[in-house]
């Protein structure tokens, strides 16, 4: 018997200690974030992983049945992820009945697609508003009470300012987050979370209810004070001058520290196309914080709101998870007429303040301005990922090369999704070239390139060389190198909307070898050395290829014609090539 009991304790050790090391396994390999230099990657199962995925419409993945044409389309598109909604009413719809099929069969069939997966919680609110929420919460108005506008007129739209609701999506969440971690802790198809949708107040530019009033005409909380004044050099200049403009106050009303609220006089309009903005303001008002304690204060209020949900579904899965923001813009210049108090860049830091379990804050992108926006969101090191956006394979190249995008998804995916489109064509190079990009991301030996038909060349410094760009078209291109200095000839005005254009993402991966890769337009690059030594420069091995598994494939060899005779080189549209480069007098 007492041989028994030793054997049977030492075998109850040994289950536990394996059993103890594959949970720390599973928990250092779990999707996580992970600085490089000045980017931020997402890593899954030990290596970085760009998303290049695309969001599909909010109702599309409500069935499995409705989602079975859809998942060979995506494969087609050369996509690696998608964004699919869960919603709590669908999750929850009796209040503590949780219903996962929905999720279970998502992850399967994402799975047998080899597709990653990110979930966007619709939970309390989606596009300003709660039509997401399960139907016993909006029948309860009294338990989970709404905002309320100018005259006390109340909206389909959960407040901020009640507990109930908030700790009742925050369980809801919880839960989901915990059967994630039971079904895919280990094989990690779940690699990020979105956590509400668009929130902020619209059609006022806050919530005018009387718990709200009273929460506004106290004192600004001291935490948020304390953060701002702890980093008052490097706050976003927007909020910065407001606070400037009032004296840098450090306590008092929200009003005394961040100016006047909107007057009651004004009546939000549902757009702000001129008038009421003259034609000035509508051209600049969009960057600029309007009556700013309204929106100051609801981005506090949301914040915390959406920092305890998120803080609930790390408690049982820490992966990471985002917060996305409908941006302010010409059209939707006052807060009101877009969501006043969501994670846009001029309240960054009071999202920060209040939301710190937060891992992003993200844009859905559908502006023309999309490089201003994304710098804006890259203040401050906010990693960049792009969750709504129009199908611009452009500006995937763009986000990816130039602001370290952990990834890019274009909204209703499956209306647009398809093996001959410029986005497929995008997402099959920039995939071919991933394990290049992922090891320079956040490093200066990464650039991009973007040049419209009819440009002047272009220099980029790289590595120990300079690169000198010219546009080139997406159709044959000349074999003989063009005169120093000449473009090719333009076909449409500079700057002209829809004139052709290329994208190109540029790596040094070496002191003298280059990956290179274009979108739908060609270049031609001569190189030139910026360090001290020979001063002409020949082209070595031009290779067209692709990495698989890691590692680069030679496609086929490039001379001759194809090098401008080892002279000049042509990076043709939707090609991947590896360079190599050698001085000599």
């Amino acid at each position: 018997m007492k041989r028994q009991t030793l054997t049977r304790i030492a075998l109850a050790c040994l289950a536990a200690a394996i059993a103890v090391q594959c949970h720390g396994q599973t928990v250092a390999g779990i999707p996580h974030l992970r600085k490089q230099g000045a980017a931020t990657q997402l890593i899954v199962d030990g290596k970085p992983f760009l998303a290049l995925a695309g969001e599909l419409g909010n109702n599309t993945a409500t069935s499995l049945e409705n989602m079975q044409p859809i998942w060979p389309r995506l494969v087609a598109g050369n996509l690696n992820c998608v964004l699919a909604a869960i919603s709590w009413a669908q999750l929850e719809p009796r209040e503590g009945s949780y219903q996962f099929a929905l999720v279970d069969g998502l992850i399967q069939e994402a799975r047998r697609n080899n597709l990653k997966l990110v979930f966007l919680w619709f939970g309390s609110w989606k596009n300003g508003l709660s039509s997401y929420a399960p139907t016993w919460v909006k029948r309860d108005y009294t338990r989970y009470p709404r905002i309320r506008i100018k005259g006390g007129k109340s909206m389909e739209l959960l407040s901020t300012f009640s507990s109930a609701s908030r700790d009742a999506d925050a369980r809801a969440f919880r839960a989901l987050m915990r059967h994630i971690r039971e079904v895919d802790g280990q094989r990690h198809t779940v690699v990020m979370m979105q956590v509400e949708n668009e929130v902020g107040v619209l059609r006022d530019s806050r919530d005018r209810s009387e718990a709200a009033n009273q929460a506004f005409a106290g004192p600004v909380p001291a935490e948020l004070m304390a953060y701002l004044e702890k980093h008052k050099d490097s706050l976003a200049p927007e909020l910065r001058e407001v606070w400037a403009a009032n004296g840098f106050k450090t306590a008092g009303t929200w009003e005394d520290v961040f100016g006047a609220g909107k007057p009651a006089s004004v009546d939000m309009p549902i757009q702000t196309n001129s008038p009421p903005l003259s034609q000035e303001e509508y051209q600049t008002g969009w960057r600029k914080l309007h009556w700013p304690a309204d929106e100051i204060f609801m981005a506090w209020n949301y914040a915390r709101y959406v920092n305890k949900v998120i803080e609930q579904g790390k408690t049982e899965y820490n992966i990471p998870m985002f917060v996305n923001g409908w941006l302010q813009q010409p059209n939707m210049a006052w807060p009101g007429t877009y969501p006043s108090g969501g994670p846009l860049p001029q309240v960054h830091d009071v999202w920060r303040a209040g939301a710190p379990a937060a891992d992003m804050l993200a844009p859905d992108l559908y502006l023309q301005y999309f490089d201003e926006v994304a710098q804006r969101f890259t203040r401050n090191a906010n990693p960049l990922f792009i969750p709504e956006t129009s199908a611009n394979a452009g500006n995937a190249f763009l986000a990816v090369g130039k602001y370290n995008a952990i990834g890019f998804s274009p909204f209703g995916i499956e209306r647009s999704v398809g093996p001959d489109t410029e986005l497929a064509a995008a997402y099959r190079v920039i995939s071919q070239m991933s394990p290049a990009i992922l090891a320079q991301q956040g490093k200066s030996t990464i650039a991009t390139a973007r040049m419209n038909q009819g440009d002047a060349p272009t220099k980029i410094e790289l590595g120990n060389y300079t690169l000198s760009l010219s546009y080139v078209g997406r159709g044959r291109v000349p074999i003989a190198p063009l005169p120093a200095g000449q473009a090719a000839p333009p076909a449409a005005p500079q700057g002209q909307a829809g004139a052709p254009q290329a994208d190109a993402i540029l790596v040094s991966s070496g002191p003298d070898e280059f990956f290179l890769c274009a979108g739908t337009g060609g270049l031609r690059i001569a190189f030139s050395p910026n360090r001290p030594g020979p001063a002409t420069v020949g082209l070595g091995d031009v290779e067209e290829g692709k990495f698989v598994d890691g590692k680069w494939v030679v496609v086929r060899k490039l001379g001759g014609d194809d090098t401008g005779q080892g002279e000049i080189l042509t990076l043709r549209a939707n090609t991947v090539l590896r360079v190599t480069v050698y001085r000599y007098e």
